[in-house]
């Protein structure tokens, strides 16, 4: 139990790698948010976890061995936190950015393609927010994070009556 099997450096070193491995996987596997994961999205988050805890200990099943690995996760979490709240670019990389899905009531099915998201998804995410058709959105914008925000067309005489009104509050 207080025996350890491996050094402590390559602890650390195991799992920064495996930290960083998987950063990039689901970073390329898509935008979706924990809420949201499919049944399929969660067997295979529990299959990633039990093959990479391996590639974390090696042959280790101490106590300290398994501290060590816990707060270098941990530690590399904070960082990356710490890092992408002061780069842009770094949070553009980890994070991602802000996908257009719908512009004026068109669906850019490339986008949907690109992102991994079916249609469907996009379809219930509009009824969530009490849209039926697609034609009533302006812009919907797939985040970073996995959420789809939208924002609804406003009807013409409300355009109108804000351009009225514009020329006589200036004048």
């Amino acid at each position: 139990m207080f025996e350890m099997s491996v050094s402590w450096w390559e602890l650390i070193a195991r799992a920064v790698i495996v930290y960083l491995a998987i950063l990039v996987m689901l970073r390329v596997s898509g935008k979706r948010t924990i809420g949201e994961f499919s049944p399929f999205d969660v067997i295979v988050m529990l299959l990633l976890s039990e093959a990479a805890q391996g590639s974390l200990t090696g042959d280790d099943t101490s106590l300290q061995g398994g501290m060590i690995v816990v707060a270098t996760m941990v530690g590399l979490n904070l960082l990356v936190a710490f890092i992408t709240t002061r780069s842009r670019a770094a949070e553009s990389l980890i994070e991602g950015e802000p996908t257009i899905l719908i512009r004026d009531g068109k669906l850019d099915h490339k986008a949907l393609l690109r992102n991994n998201l079916p249609e469907g998804d996009l379809d219930e995410a509009m009824r969530a927010c009490q849209l039926r058709e697609r034609a009533e959105v302006e812009l919907a914008i797939l985040e970073p994070d996995g959420e789809i925000s939208f924002f609804k067309k406003r009807r013409r005489q409300q355009r109108r009556g804000r351009r009225s009104a514009t020329p006589d509050a200036a004048g």
